[in-house]
């Protein structure tokens, strides 16, 4: 059914407080004011492994962690506005100690060969031959270009210890991908390792480290192993709660107290789940925040992740999220889902640059050659540039509608997407003790899923009452923002 309302009708009802109109939308959803699911801190992006090949582009930083438009291939892209940065501390160096040197996967990829800045394991001064603090220039400077742009979360993370650390010498994993390979009496070394550089870079690189996290899907074998294409370490649960003390213990040596340790950013959902339960009681109080990482996609018990974390007082960051397709149809969904059932207080894209529909700029990280922005990226900015950190998480009322509250600015931000045929979606405001004022303009703006409408912003919307309606096109994520809200 179609209709079509003028910006004058509906003033016009509002002044002369006529009777509101009867409207009959397709769905409605009733936004609650009484929950809180948590003050987001933001959303962000792993800078391995494309930042190691575009780390110098100062438009690529301004796209991604800022909010104005940047021309990019003659196009005009609005910034994401991303807040949060993940460091990864690589585990590569070429040099040979004592005569052994690092044993590379016949698979690897090179542009997943990330510097360690520790060579060597003559030394734990950061100051002495065995650390080399000039590699991995290229990230680390897009990590810079991130702060400079706003960007104030960063988490220091490990695909892999250094090279000499694993049994192999491989920091692609071990021989069958489902072993510790990291040596028992390496084990405070690897805390050592991590220590040192979030002490070294808050004194020489301006970065203060929120969190470390030394483990990447632990407990997972099948993407890990000595022909591996990228650095991977596979640990069982004791061995990740031992390390997890010796971490917590480097970093309150160095005056790193507040500095959490992160854990264990499993690669699904219910894994994360099962490695909670086994790290044991003295392990689990160290950890500051539970990560964990979206592979599990639409399956997998987000609310019992969501309870254990609730239960512990502990954060929940969804610490990396990617998949290959390009239409933004599969993020849309899968986000929908943490904010209903995960609730995490971040979220965390993987490849910001990558092909095969992963990035969502298209590119070749090992060539160093880019493409086209993705619909992907417009789809997710329908997310990053109006939920913003400081905002409360509120329940959207139903899976294709996210909130988030802004008690500063009294504004109420929903996000909604229809999968399903062309439709009107009316949003209920009567929970709220002001939901808005009745006539009032809702900007909203709009993304359609695979191709159409990039990120087009309307002024066409007015409450009326304690609601408003828009028209959802098949495929259509669109963003609005509420003025004059009290909860």
């Amino acid at each position: 059914m179609k209709r079509t309302m003028s910006r004058e009708w509906i003033l016009g009802l509002a002044l002369t407080t006529a009777m509101v109109p009867i409207v009959s939308a397709d769905l409605t959803t009733t936004i609650s004011s009484t929950t809180n699911w948590g003050t987001w801190e933001g959303f962000g992006v792993s800078l391995a492994w494309w930042a190691k090949a575009f780390g110098t582009r100062t438009d690529l930083a301004d796209i991604f962690f800022s909010t104005k438009s940047t021309t990019y291939n003659g196009q005009s892209i609005p910034g994401l506005g991303l807040t949060i940065a993940r460091y990864n501390a690589g585990a590569c160096s070429w040099n040979t100690v004592n005569g052994s040197a690092m044993v590379v996967s016949p698979d690897i990829i090179a542009s997943r060969q990330m510097d360690s800045y520790w060579i060597d394991w003559s030394s734990t001064s950061p100051s002495s031959s065995s650390w080399s603090w000039s590699v991995d220039a290229n990230q680390r400077n897009m990590l810079s270009l991130a702060k400079a742009r706003g960007a104030n979360i960063f988490e220091l993370f490990s695909n892999s210890p250094p090279w000499w650390m694993c049994l192999n010498h491989n920091p692609s994993g071990s021989n069958d991908g489902s072993s510790n390979n990291l040596q028992s009496w390496n084990y405070d070394q690897h805390a050592v390792y991590l220590a040192t550089i979030a002490e070294y870079a808050a004194q020489n690189w301006g970065i203060s480290f929120q969190s470390v996290e030394a483990f990447n899907e632990p407990s997972s074998d099948w993407w890990n192993g000595e022909t591996g294409t990228q650095e991977g370490c596979h640990f069982n649960s004791s061995t990740q709660a031992t390390v997890i003390g010796y971490l917590r213990s480097e970093l309150n040596s160095r005056g790193l107290s507040s500095t959490l340790v992160s854990a264990s950013d499993e690669n699904t959902y219910d894994l994360a789940v099962s490695t909670w339960n086994s790290l044991g009681s003295t392990a689990t109080s160290n950890v500051g925040r539970i990560n964990v990482h979206g592979y599990q996609y639409t399956g997998g018990r987000r609310d019992t992740l969501y309870s254990l974390a609730s239960g512990a007082g502990k954060r929940l960051w969804n610490s990396e999220y990617g998949e290959s397709d390009a239409t933004g149809e599969e993020l849309v969904t899968n986000l929908m889902l943490d904010f209903r059932w995960l609730h995490p207080t971040a979220w965390v894209y993987w490849q910001a640059i990558d092909g095969s529909g992963w990035g969502l700029i298209d590119g070749d990280n090992d060539n160093v050659s880019l493409g086209a922005v993705s619909q992907k990226y417009f789809a997710l900015s329908q997310f990053t540039r109006h939920i913003r950190p400081g905002m409360r998480i509120l329940d959207g009322g139903s899976n294709y509608t996210v909130a988030a509250y802004d008690s500063t600015a009294h504004k109420l931000v929903i996000v909604a997407a229809n999968w399903g045929t062309a439709q009107y979606l009316n949003f209920d405001l009567s929970k709220f003790s002001t939901p808005g004022v009745s006539g009032a303009l809702v900007p909203r703006w709009i993304t359609q899923t695979g191709s159409g409408d990039q990120y087009v912003s309307y002024n066409d919307t007015y409450i009326s009452g304690t609601k408003f309606w828009s028209y959802f096109p098949t495929g259509a994520v669109q963003s609005f923002e509420v003025s004059n809200v009290v909860l």
